[in-house]
């Protein structure tokens, strides 16, 4: 079976490995990509094995190296990751030609029952570091009781991806 473009098990004729971080000789960091991206991905695993993927809107945490994304308990993915937690994340430039992966393990906070306990804060936190204030906390930790959200922090294990232009 062939493997795609970007794989790093085997090189492009042309452009060589793609690596960890970075493809030698380039100065293409997935990473920026991955911290610039509201718009990506998630594959998680079914019971059959077959990938599940998910669009999300992904938040890149540069400093922790953890990706957040809030999700409603009771969703495929958020059920997928309670059996099994690894997942990728992958993300595309707006142009097509770019993209990073995110190879990692995740862990779920959530749903809370209380608009104050520590599982809504983990969500105001993830908030703050995505979005910065809102405008009514209150409402936002209502809402995230009501309608069940979950925090996945995912730790980064690997991170791999190419730049075209």
């Amino acid at each position: 079976m062939r493997r795609g473009r970007g794989t790093a098990a085997r090189p492009h004729p042309r452009r060589g490995p793609v690596s960890e971080t970075r493809a030698p000789g380039s100065a293409y960091d997935p990473r920026t990509l991955l911290a610039a991206s509201r718009l990506g991905v998630l594959a998680t695993i079914k019971k059959d094995g077959r990938p599940q993927l998910s669009p999300v809107m992904p938040f890149y945490d540069t400093e922790a190296d953890v990706v957040h994304v809030s999700m409603t308990e009771g969703r495929a993915k958020t059920a997928n990751l309670r059996r099994d937690p690894r997942a990728t994340l992958e993300v595309t430039g707006p142009d097509g030609r770019s993209w990073a992966t995110v190879e990692g393990t995740a862990t779920l906070t959530g749903p809370g029952t209380d608009p104050e306990g520590p599982e809504v804060e983990a969500l105001v936190r993830y908030y703050r570091l995505a979005a910065g204030e809102h405008p009514d906390w209150d409402e936002y930790r209502a809402v995230m009781v009501a309608d069940r959200r979950v925090l996945m922090t995912m730790t980064v294990d690997r991170v791999y991806g190419e730049d075209l232009h």
